[in-house]
């Protein structure tokens, strides 16, 4: 296979990635990459493959493609070509948390200067250094790093590369705790995906909406997380990228976490409300947090079907269907042999917990 035909079957095959269909796409690079006699042509394939592998989470995959691109680069011997490859063996190391290899293929690549492309790249190689330190919690060197890509972003007016370094930033923000930052910064790389995004891959929208989502969970602001989150899936879903999908099902379930920790809270609250006015003979202050309580057992379905008391308001035996309905156990033992009032399943064999 030839320079040309090199080239369109590359073309070809991006063309069906962006248009979801991640596995043919896939198949016509492999096949470039078995037929090809055009060394650059085979670099540029490796480079498309290593993309690919990443964004399906297949880590140990876009390193073997990474390896291979390095010996490529080398036969090539052009100094652009090398420099991109170790920047994949970094990016490659970084998925596989090698952090220190990561950062050790960083520094190759900044000492590989007066190539045509190292300034298009240092800015990219200092984001990579600047999450394998994050990675480390080297939380100094992390920042330090992350301010020189985005001023190589700046200077440069690469608008992806600062989309990239605020969604980091937000990532270590978090980390410190600081969650106004943490919501900022990624705020900021949603702005960029609206004003300068309309060629971009979805993928820049999706990172920025789950950093804004995991932000916003943390800061409490439960409605904006889960809508930012299902945004995120939605992209995640759409173009099979298993890693932020993985990521998305973390976030909704730390959402969920803490709304059921607000609930039972508020619970808490109601019920020691509820005995203070009792014992102060304050009935009218009683009946609103008695009424309070019961909305909260109801919303949160804490009781118990069969006999209709709430649960958890006192220590009581409890036991789980295989439907993981619970009920008080008493319940259970004078209910003979019929199924489960919630779901109306007819086996009443106990649970596992």
């Amino acid at each position: 296979m030839g320079q040309d035909q090199t080239k369109q079957q590359i073309e070809k095959g991006l063309q069906l990635y962006q248009s979801n269909q991640t596995e043919k796409a896939l198949q016509v690079w492999m096949r470039v990459l078995e037929k090809t006699t055009d060394p650059a042509g085979r670099f540029r394939v490796l480079g498309c493959l290593i993309t690919a592998h990443s964004e399906m989470g297949r880590y140990k995959d876009m390193l073997k493609f990474a390896v291979v691109q390095i010996d490529t680069a080398r036969e090539l011997e052009d100094p652009d070509y090398l420099m991109e490859s170790y920047l994949n063996l970094a990016r490659s190391n970084e998925k596989l948390c090698e952090f220190q290899k990561t950062i050790s293929y960083c520094k190759t690549c900044l000492n590989m200067q007066g190539t045509t492309v190292s300034l298009q790249l240092n800015g990219q190689v200092s984001l990579s250094m600047g999450n394998a330190f994050l990675g480390l919690s080297i939380f100094q060197k992390a920042l330090e790093c992350f301010e020189k890509a985005l001023r190589y972003a700046h200077n440069n007016d690469d608008k992806m590369l600062e989309c990239r370094v605020c969604c980091s930033l937000g990532s270590f923000y978090t980390q410190i705790k600081d969650y106004e930052k943490a919501l900022f910064f990624p705020c900021k790389a949603a702005e960029l995906v609206n004003d300068y995004g309309k060629g971009w891959s979805l993928k820049y929208r999706a990172m920025s909406q789950y950093h804004m989502a995991v932000a916003y969970q943390k800061l409490g602001h439960l409605a904006d997380a889960m809508e930012c989150c299902e945004e995120s899936m939605k992209i995640a879903l759409q173009h099979g990228d298993r890693p932020l999908q993985a990521l998305c099902l973390l976030c909704f379930a730390d959402i969920h976490r803490s709304r059921a920790d607000i609930q039972l809270g508020l619970l808490k609250l109601h019920c020691l409300c509820e005995g203070i006015y009792r014992t102060k003979g304050q009935q009218r202050e009683l009946r609103d947090h008695v009424v309070k309580f019961h909305e909260c057992v109801e919303e949160m379905e804490l009781y118990c079907g069969m006999c209709g008391e709430s649960i958890g308001e006192k220590n009581n035996q409890l036991q789980a269907l295989p439907c993981s309905h619970f009920f008080h156990l008493k319940c259970l033992q004078t209910n003979g042999t019929r199924g489960c009032p919630n779901c109306r399943r007819s086996s009443m064999k106990p649970g596992f917990v």
